[in-house]
């Protein structure tokens, strides 16, 4: 560009930012009234620096994306079970012709010419380059430099843009826009490995065994000529089945492997080898999982290097499923959820919901990096009917759009037959990071999508029995684990879904928490701008868990010793393996999986062991207490595997 062109484009620039006339054709888009805590606002971008627009074009029938999902899932629909293909949830969802051809015919008549637009094969987004002088020019916006104070990246946004009003219904988003999008990146693995999408493990607490010659002080594991002796100090395998009614089981069908997620934290051949010899020995040595192995990933581990999580999810597994087998989804070092559901599903690479077109620079790796240096994998691997995932995090760290987008894929893995349960934590009512502003209720990501399956963690209560009502798993400061409660509460991110509400209404007329609430969501930003409404909770949350199982004192293998382990880390895969042993009977009898359960599990709670006693402590206060019915403590309760079998088996 000449010196006489940058100069009349900056006068021009400087006019236009004085005065930006709106005229009646156009509305805001998106807007937002500040940016993230993070991001520190600077300069304004110059009228000649190019940026690279891209529009995301509105999805169809996103809207009717949980209709969809009960159709198939609710046990009173004539369409229940029918799940959808790959092929036909992608085709549903995919924008329409008539969204790009609108959008490109308003770009050609403001000036961009055709030659400089590219679209994408599925017509999913439209790119070019354009001058912040063009782009405020078409957006009647003004666009800043923004500067990330924990990463240095410098990223480029605005505080609102406006579109034609007739053609807001094409247009998802456009970046650069409200969302920040770093241009520049300075990432170093210290400061990668502290990205708020980053999944860590809800790790469970354990505490080693001692030497047999200390047997007297402490108890040791349990002998297997009376395995339900002692259930209220260990759990074993045994105990399991005893509590929840469970039978051996007799089939395998090569097609219902059950799915486990793990990311970073890594299993032991030696410890499951040794887990089995002393459990289960109808599982013979060597058997492991399946190994899909994602950006990276490298599995298993010497013993001296095991990983809790890894070791306690397949050691609670195994021997429920036996003599069906595991599939390990093994993330590397640095990876998120986004990730995982990339490898699971090719188009959620590219996937655009609420203003986010794949995958997110702020919150997910990047690929190559200094962990992986090949290609992001996208549909790589084959999602199992059942899949358990024992990680998670913060509503409070991540911004709405961020976990939307991620929770409608759990919506498509819904229609498409597959189960998947999230652990609710293990910090009560707090999330692992604590609670927001010190004393607010901060629920746990993402386990309050409501297109997943939360789980819980109960306890035999001391001098109990496998045949008495358990209690929500809570453990004080004096005991071998330390201080935990079973995690649950209320989203700040979803309102109820309909399959909750009675439930939810229920609870609240007879058994209305002691505390003051709010009735209000966080922006899209930062869901803990609640926190300045006053009160401790939403009241018009999607509530967790929906379920749980039992997750204190459980007998396991660690690095080459005998352990016990406590947390919702085991309840997860505990609950999910039960849910295979279904499917696998249904699968026998010629009828589909079960798909995602909620719906069925809310229209018939007596399928479950209601628990009523415990409460999940957290934020300075008891948290919320167990009682009849659901509640944010421990859901509807534990499972009934007779009662659970025959009802689905009698569903189509």
């Amino acid at each position: 560009m000449h010196l006489f062109e940058v100069f009349t484009a900056t006068l021009l620039f400087a006019a236009f930012a004085n005065c930006i006339a709106i005229p009646a054709s156009h509305s805001v888009h998106e807007k937002r009234d500040s940016p993230p805590r993070e991001w520190i606002k600077r300069g304004r971008v110059q009228p000649d620096s190019v940026l690279p627009i891209r529009i995301g074009l509105s999805q169809t029938n996103l809207e009717k994306g949980y209709s969809f999902l009960m159709e198939v899932s609710d046990p009173a629909s004539p369409r229940f079970g029918k799940h959808w293909t790959e092929v036909e949830v992608d085709g549903m969802f995919k924008p329409d012709e008539e969204s790009a051809n609108s959008v490109i015919d308003w770009l050609v008549s403001s000036g961009i010419s055709r030659n400089r637009i590219a679209e994408s094969d599925n017509k999913s987004w439209l790119a070019f380059d354009a001058t912040a002088g063009e782009s405020e020019e078409l957006l009647l916006t003004e666009f800043y430099e923004y500067e990330n104070s924990g990463t240095g990246n410098i990223g480029v946004a605005c505080e609102e843009y406006f579109l034609p009003t007739l053609l807001q219904r094409h247009v998802d988003y456009i970046t650069p826009g409200i969302k920040l999008l770093p241009v520049s990146k300075q990432v170093t693995k210290r400061a990668f490995s502290k990205r708020p999408g980053a999944v860590l493990p809800m790790p469970p607490l354990v505490h080693i065994l001692p030497p047999s010659s200390n047997a007297k002080q402490e108890p040791s594991m349990q002998s297997t000529a009376a395995p339900l002796v002692n259930c209220n100090q260990q759990i074993t395998p045994e105990c399991i089945k005893g509590l929840y009614k469970v039978p051996i089981g007799t089939k395998f069908n090569s097609t219902n492997r059950m799915g486990i997620f793990e990311a970073g934290d890594v299993y032991s051949q030696a410890d499951l080898d040794m887990f089995f010899k002393d459990h289960y020995p109808a599982i013979p040595k060597k058997t492991a999982p399946k190994k899909q192995l994602i950006n990276g990933a490298i599995t298993p581990v010497v013993q001296s290097e095991a990983g809790l999580e890894s070791d306690l999810d397949f050691q609670v597994a195994y021997p429920l499923l036996w003599p069906q087998q595991t599939v390990l989804y093994q993330l590397g070092d640095e990876s998120s959820f986004n990730t995982f559901l990339d490898a699971l599903d090719g188009s959620y690479c590219k996937y655009e919901a609420f203003g986010q077109k794949g995958d997110d620079p702020n919150f997910d790796p990047t690929y190559p990096n200094e962990a992986y240096a090949g290609r992001r994998m996208c549909g790589r691997f084959k999602p199992t009917n059942v899949i358990s995932v024992s990680y998670g995090g913060s509503e409070w760290d991540l911004p709405a759009y961020y976990q939307q987008r991620q929770c409608n894929e759990f919506m498509k893995l819904g229609l498409m037959g597959i189960s998947v349960f999230f652990a609710s934590g293990d910090s009560g009512v707090a999330a692992t990071n604590g609670c927001i502003n010190g004393n607010v209720f901060n629920p746990v990501w993402p386990a309050t999508c409501p297109y997943i399956t939360a789980v819980g963690a109960t306890k035999i209560r001391p001098g109990k029995k496998v045949t008495d009502e358990e209690a929500v798993a809570q453990e004080d400061e004096n005991s071998i684990f330390g201080t935990f409660s079973s995690g649950g509460g209320f989203s700040n991110v979803y309102t109820v879904p309909d399959y909750q509400k009675k439930a939810l209404k229920t609870y609240f007329s007879s058994h209305n928490p002691p505390y003051d609430s709010y009735s209000a969501f966080g922006t899209s930003y930062n869901p803990g701008d609640v926190a300045a409404n006053g009160g401790l909770y939403n009241r018009l949350g999607r509530g967790i868990p929906d379920v749980s199982a039992n997750g204190d004192n459980i007998t396991m293998i660690y690095q080459g010793q005998k352990a016990l382990a406590a947390g919702s880390s085991a309840s997860a895969p505990m609950f999910a393996a039960i849910i295979n042993r279904i499917n696998e009977e249904r699968l026998a009898a010629g009828k589909s999986t079960v798909g995602f359960i909620n719906p069925v599990l809310y229209a018939n709670p007596g399928i479950l062991n209601d628990i009523t006693k415990g409460k999940n402590s957290g934020c300075g206060t008891d948290g919320y207490a167990a009682v009849r019915g659901w509640d944010p403590a421990s859901g509807l309760g534990t499972p009934n595997f007779p009662k659970m079998l025959k009802l689905w088996m009698n569903l189509p």
